[in-house]
Formats: C-alpha cells, sequence, structure tokens
C-alpha cells in the first residue's frame, strides 16, 4: 500500500503542476516624444517667445550702450595723434574698462535670460510630468516612456505614441487656466 500511495500522490502532484497555467501579464506601454512635446505645446511656445521678446529688449538697451562705445572709439583713433600720449593712453584705458564692462553686462544679461527661462521651463516640465501621470493611471498604462533629446527608448511601434494626445491635453489645460485668469480681470475692470 505504501507503493500504491508513493505514486498515487507521485501522479497528484504531476497532474496539479501540469494544470497549473502560468500567468503572464501584458503591460500596456506608450511613449512620448518628449522634444516633439515642447515644440509643440502651446505653453511652451508661449514662455520660449516671451524669452525671446525679452531678449530683444534688453538686447536692444545693451546695443545702445555698444554703438555709444564704438562711436568713442572712432574718435579716439582720430584725436589719439592730435591730444598726445598721455590723453591717448588714459582714453585708452578708459575704453579698455568700458568694452570689459560692456560684455560683463552682455554675459550678465545671457546668464539672467537662461535662469529665468530654465526656471519657468523646469516648472514647465514638472507640470507636463504630473499631468503625463496623470494620464497614464486614467488609460490604464503600466508604462509610459520618454523619447526625444534624452532617449530612453531606443524602439517602439508608432502605434504606442501618444504624443499627440499629450499635446493636445496640456493645450488644453493651458487654455482652461487662461480662460480663468481673464475672469477676474474682466470682473475688476466692471466694478470700476
Amino acid at each position: 500500500m505504501s507503493k500504491k500511495t508513493v505514486i498515487l500522490f507521485a501522479l497528484v502532484i504531476s497532474f496539479l503542476s501540469c494544470n497549473k497555467t502560468t500567468e503572464v501579464k501584458e503591460f500596456k506601454t506608450a511613449y512620448i516624444d518628449t522634444s516633439k512635446l515642447m515644440e509643440e505645446s502651446t505653453e511652451a511656445k508661449d514662455i520660449a517667445e516671451k524669452y525671446k521678446d525679452k531678449s530683444k529688449v534688453m538686447g536692444s538697451q545693451l546695443e545702445v550702450e555698444v554703438n555709444r562705445f564704438k562711436s568713442e572709439a572712432a574718435n579716439f583713433q582720430k584725436n589719439a595723434q592730435a591730444n598726445g600720449q598721455v590723453w591717448a593712453q588714459q582714453k585708452g584705458a578708459e575704453l579698455q574698462r568700458r568694452e570689459q564692462e560692456l560684455s560683463y553686462a552682455q554675459q550678465a544679461m545671457l546668464q539672467q535670460l537662461q535662469s529665468e527661462s530654465g526656471v519657468e521651463m523646469d516648472s514647465l516640465v514638472s507640470t507636463y510630468r504630473k499631468v503625463i501621470k496623470e494620464y497614464g493611471k486614467d488609460k490604464g498604462y503600466d508604462y509610459i516612456y520618454g523619447t526625444g533629446d534624452i532617449a530612453s527608448v531606443l524602439y517602439a511601434k508608432d502605434s504606442y505614441d501618444i504624443t499627440k494626445e499629450i499635446i493636445k491635453l496640456v493645450n488644453e489645460k493651458y487654455k482652461s487656466a487662461d480662460k480663468k485668469e481673464e475672469k477676474p480681470a474682466a470682473k475688476k475692470e466692471e466694478k470700476k
């Protein structure tokens, strides 16, 4: 009886192990072309345009100083022989100092613009990450990858590309945020 019990027990175990189905979970994945998202989203375009305009304004102010410097430098060369060597040395030193100041001013302007735009773009990226995370949860994705400047996906089927959907979503959220900001301003004007 013990041999029969062992054989029966082995058969039961083998039968149970054969009937066990392995569960393979399919993951729902997608990817977003992050470069395209930043190029085509309205808010990112608005931020880029804002700093382009700010750069023009700041640049034109600096350009006035540069043109004044160039004019003085041209006059210096004309007047150097007539006013003597001592005057030429003093004026030359002054012009070098001003040229260096203009160079520093230009560098400071560029750093300021990069810093300010960097803060806004970082904030925008953070906002987009939240939107994408929310979108992924709502649509039941297990993974959403990013491609673009920093590619984390080497290959993906085009059918997994949800970039256009995300661009549409962030643009809609941005437009609705604009409308919410305009309403309080309109109410204040009506009260006056």
